[in-house]
C-alpha cells in the first residue's frame, strides 16, 4: 500500500542507494532487523517483543517477516509488497529460510549488521543453523550512513518537529513555578506535542540543575523552590523525525554566575553553528565550543560530545540518540549539506541546544525559540 507519509519515489531512492552498495560488495540479499533500518527502508517497524526483519534482495522485491499479530498493520503502513508472518510460539528462522530458498537465496551471500541491537548471539546462531549454506557478510552501519543526508521530505518533517519544540519549550517554561514540580512541565509538553500533531512520546529529560552533567537526571516530584534552575530538553517527533531543543528556566532571578555562563555558552555555540558549513572539518567545528568552554573557565574539561545526528527515531528503539556522526576532538570527517544535528552545550549550571541543518547556503537553525536563560519571576 502507499505509505502515509512518503511517496514511492522516496523509498525507491533509498532502496536504490542500498542496492548500489550491495552490488559493489557482492551481496545478494540483506537482512535488516533494527527498527530504524526497517522503518527507513520499508516504511514500518515494530517492537522487538518478537523478532522481525526486512529482507532486501538485490534482484527481487523486498519482503517483511513479522509476527502474525502485527501483519495487517504492517501491510497498511508499508509499501513493501509481501509481508510474511508467523505465530507467536513459532520460530521465525525456518520461515525466513523458506522464503529465501524460494527466491534461490538459501546459499547466497547475505548481508546484515553484526552490531544490530536486534541480532543477539543466540539469534545469529539460529539464523546460521536455518541457512547452513549461506555466507553472511557484515554490512556494518550501512543504513545509518545512508540516512545521514536528509531528503527534502525528511527536512520538511524535521522543520515541523522543530516548530513543535519551539512552542513546547515556551509552554513547559511557563508551567514551572515555585511550589510546583518538574512534572508540571512534563504535562504541558506532552499536551503540546499531541495538540500540535506530534507523535505520542515522552517529553524528554527535565531535571533540576546541579552541575554540567545534570542533563539526563530523571524526572522527580520534589517541590520547586525559589532559586531553582530547571533544565528542559525536548525531543518531539513527527512521523518519527525528531528535532531537539534545550533551555534552562530560573525560578526567580538567576545568579550572576548562571547568567554569565548562559551568555558565554550562547556566544560560543553561535560561533560553532556559524562554522557548520559543507566541507567544514568536524573536529574544528567541535573545537570552537569545546576549547572555548574550557578556556573561559566554565569547565575544567569537556568530556562529552558537542553535537550528534538527528533524523528518524522509531518509538520502540533502545537508541534514544543517533551517534552515527558526533562532534568530538577526533571526528575526522567533513560536514555535508543535508546533515542535521542536535548541537548542545552545558557548563556553569546552564545548558542550551538547537537543531541545525547544514545546507549549501550555510547553517540553518531549525529551532527558533529565543536563545536566553528563561526567568520565571
Amino acid at each position: 500500500m502507499p505509505h502515509p507519509i512518503f511517496d514511492q519515489a522516496e523509498f525507491d531512492s533509498r532502496i536504490g542507494r542500498l542496492r548500489a552498495v550491495m552490488a559493489r560488495q557482492g551481496v545478494a540479499a540483506a537482512i535488516f532487523d533494527e527498527i530504524e533500518a526497517m522503518a527507513w527502508l520499508g516504511g514500518y517497524g515494530s517492537s522487538l517483543n518478537r523478532w522481525r526483519c526486512l529482507v532486501v534482495p538485490l534482484e527481487a522485491a523486498p519482503f517483511i517477516l513479522i509476527r502474525a499479530l502485527d501483519a495487517s498493520v504492517c501491510r497498511a503502513q508499508s509499501w513493501v509488497p509481501e509481508v510474511l508472518s508467523y505465530q507467536d510460539w513459532a520460530d521465525p528462522m525456518p520461515v525466513l529460510a523458506a522464503a529465501l530458498n524460494a527466491r534461490g537465496l538459501a546459499s547466497a551471500r547475505i548481508g546484515l549488521d553484526r552490531n544490530s541491537y536486534a541480532m543477539s548471539l543466540a539469534r545469529f546462531d539460529a539464523l546460521q543453523a536455518a541457512l547452513p549454506r549461506a555466507g553472511f557478510i557484515d554490512l556494518g552501519p550501512l543504513v545509518h550512513e545512508l540516512r545521514l543526508i536528509k531528503s527534502p521530505a525528511e527536512i520538511a518533517l524535521l522543520r515541523r518537529s522543530a516548530g513543535v519544540a519551539d512552542t513546547a519549550i515556551a509552554e513547559a517554561a511557563a508551567a514551572l513555578n515555585v511550589g510546583g514540580t518538574q512534572r508540571d512541565a512534563a504535562v504541558a509538553v506532552t499536551a503540546c506535542f499531541l495538540r500540535m500533531g506530534a507523535d505520542p512520546s515522552l517529553p524528554g529529560p527535565i531535571s533540576t540543575v546541579t552541575g554540567w552533567d545534570f542533563l539526563h537526571a530523571p524526572l522527580d516530584t520534589r517541590t520547586l523552590t525559589q532559586g531553582d534552575m530547571v533544565h528542559i530538553e525536548l525531543t518531539p517527533r513527527i512521523a518519527g523525525y525528531s528535532a531537539r531543543i534545550m533551555r534552562c528556566v530560573s525560578l526567580g532571578p538567576p545568579s550572576d554566575a548562571a547568567q554569565r555562563a548562559t551568555e558565554a555558552l550562547i556566544a560560543l555555540q553561535d560561533a560553532q553553528i556559524a562554522a557548520m558549513r559543507p566541507g567544514a572539518s568536524a573536529r574544528e567545528v567541535d573545537a570552537i565550543l569545546r576549547e572555548g568552554v574550557v578556556r573561559a573557565g566554565l569547565r575544567d574539561s569537556y568530556d562529552n560530545i558537542t553535537a550528534y545526528t538527528l533524523g528518524l527515531y522509531a518509538p520502540q528503539t533502545p537508541r534514544t540518540s543517533d551517534f552515527t556522526r558526533i562532534l568530538t576532538p577526533v571526528a575526522d570527517w567533513p560536514l555535508e549539506a543535508g546533515m542535521v544535528f542536535h548541537v548542545y552545550a552545558s557548563a556553569g549550571g546552564s545548558a542550551i541546544s538547537e537543531t541545525v541543518l547544514v545546507s549549501e547556503a550555510g547553517p540553518e537553525r531549525l529551532t527558533q525559540a529565543p536563545r536566553r536563560l528563561i526567568v520565571n519571576a
